[in-house]
């Protein structure tokens, strides 16, 4: 059984409240530009911010507002990646034949070791976990454009 089949009934569920085909087929990227785009966007600055700046106070209140909202956007990113696999399989399309689906679990994943990282309290506050866990955020946000740019591919091409 494949991924499709494995969802159907969910899919199946969603399909029988009458949601509009436009929001079914565009919700999804819709929501995510937000995520990515604002979110994502905003986490990264500050996340840099706070290792660059050289003021204290500066780089503290950034890494204090990289620390309170990189949770909420791996959060957002995860439900947004399960709602565009459930938007896919109600639209009757192939969920791991698409680059799309594939650049976002990617980026799942480099942010869930990202997250590991940190939790860890970068190892005992190790330089090298804590420039890793900058390479690899930054490494996810770029993927992350590019994700924007096959799914609206993807999105055209349905």
């Amino acid at each position: 059984m494949d991924l499709s089949q494995l969802l159907e009934p969910i899919a199946e569920q969603f399909r029988r409240l009458g949601i509009p085909e436009p929001i079914t087929h565009w919700g999804h990227p819709l929501m995510m530009a937000i995520v990515v785009f604002v979110m994502g966007s905003f986490v990264g600055l500050v996340g840099w911010r706070g290792r660059a700046v050289t003021d204290p106070e500066t780089a503290n209140k950034s890494r204090s507002d990289h620390r309170k909202l990189a949770p909420w956007m791996f959060l957002f990113l995860a439900l947004g990646y399960t709602g565009g696999v459930l938007s896919l399989v109600m639209q009757h399309q192939p969920v791991l034949e698409s680059p799309h689906f594939w650049t976002g679990s990617i980026v799942l994943a480099l942010l869930a070791i990202n997250g590991v990282i940190s939790l860890s309290g970068f190892g005992g506050n190790k330089a090298v976990l804590r420039t890793a866990h900058a390479y690899l955020g930054s490494t996810a946000l770029c993927l992350l454009f590019l994700h924007a740019i096959l799914g609206l591919k993807l999105g055209l091409a349905i």
